[in-house]
C-alpha cells in the first residue's frame, strides 16, 4: 500500500477511529487537530501523524494546499454539532457551522481533487448524519450543513468518477462518541420552545449513548475508501436499512412522526 490518507477531526470519535483503521492498514495517514501540541497521548491515533487545521480559519486550510495535493484518500470528517430553534439561532453561529461543516470541507476537497485527478486514483468521502435524510425539530442549522454536504457530494461525484476519483458520503445515525458534551445549544432562557427543546435533546444524548461505536462508522468508510466504484451513500447504526426501507414505502408524513416519537417530540 503507498496511498496517503488524510482525516480531518482525528482526535476523537470517528476521525481517530478511522485515522487508527486506515493506519492499520497500511496507509500514511495524516490526521489532523486544531492545535496537535495540545494533544494527549490518548488523543492520538497510532501510526498516525498530526498537522494543524482550524475548519473555521480560511488560511489554515489554504495552508494545507502542499499536503492535499499528494493526498490519494481524503475524509472530510471534523464538523460542529448545533441544536436550537430555528428562530432563535444567531446569524454568526449558522455562518460558523456552514463555513466548518460545508465550506471548510469543500474547499479542502478542491484542493486535493487536482493531485488525484492527475494520478487517476482517489477518494474523498464526507461524513454526514442519517438526519440529513431524516430531519428532526431543533436540529435544523446541523441537518441543513450536512444535507449541503452531501448535495455536494452527490452532484459532483461524476465529474470526477471518469478520472479514477470518487465522492461518496457516510451517513452514521447515533454513535456512542461523547459528542453530546461537545454540541453547541442556542435557546433563550425564556424561550416558548423550551420544553420541547430539552426533551428532544435528552432524547438525543440517551439515543447516542446507546448508539452504534465510532470502530463500526470507521469500517463503513474503509469499505467505501476501498470499494473500486464508491456508492454515493452508506448509511450506518440506528438500524439504517431498514429505516431507509420505511423511508421509501410510507408517506413522508409518517416517517416525520417517527422521527419525532424516536426523539420524544409531539407531532
Amino acid at each position: 500500500m503507498n496511498r496517503t490518507a488524510l482525516v480531518t477531526g482525528a482526535s476523537s470519535g470517528i476521525g481517530k477511529a478511522t485515522a487508527a483503521a486506515l493506519a492499520a492498514r497500511g496507509y500514511r495517514v495524516l490526521g489532523t487537530s486544531r492545535d496537535p501540541s495540545s494533544l494527549k497521548p490518548e488523543q492520538r491515533a497510532p501510526g498516525v501523524e498530526y498537522v494543524a487545521l482550524d475548519l473555521a480559519d480560511d488560511a489554515s486550510i489554504e495552508g494545507l494546499a502542499g499536503t492535499l495535493s499528494g493526498v490519494d484518500v481524503l475524509v472530510n470528517n471534523a464538523g460542529e454539532s448545533q441544536s436550537g430553534p430555528i428562530e432563535e439561532l444567531p446569524g454568526e453561529a449558522l455562518r460558523r457551522i456552514f463555513q466548518v461543516n460545508v465550506l471548510g470541507p469543500v474547499r479542502l476537497t478542491q484542493l486535493a481533487l487536482p493531485g488525484m485527478r492527475d494520478r487517476g486514483h482517489g477518494r474523498v468521502v464526507m461524513v454526514g448524519s442519517m438526519l440529513a435524510s431524516f430531519p428532526l425539530a431543533y436540529r435544523s442549522s446541523y441537518v441543513a450543513s450536512k444535507a449541503a454536504i452531501k448535495g455536494f457530494s452527490n452532484g459532483a461525484r461524476h465529474e470526477l468518477s471518469p478520472f479514477g476519483v470518487w465522492l461518496t458520503t457516510v451517513e452514521p445515525g447515533s454513535i456512542a462518541t461523547g459528542i453530546s458534551e461537545r454540541r453547541t445549544k442556542y435557546i433563550g432562557d425564556g424561550s416558548p420552545y423550551r420544553a420541547d427543546f430539552e426533551r428532544m435533546l435528552t432524547a438525543l444524548n440517551r439515543n447516542e449513548r446507546a448508539g452504534i461505536t465510532a470502530e463500526r462508522v470507521a469500517a463503513t468508510i474503509v469499505t467505501a475508501i476501498e470499494a473500486k466504484r464508491p456508492k454515493a451513500r452508506y448509511a450506518v447504526g440506528s438500524n439504517a436499512p431498514l429505516v431507509f426501507a420505511l423511508r421509501r414505502l410510507l408517506p413522508g408524513g409518517v416517517v416525520e412522526k417517527i422521527v419525532h416519537r424516536r426523539h420524544d417530540l409531539p407531532r
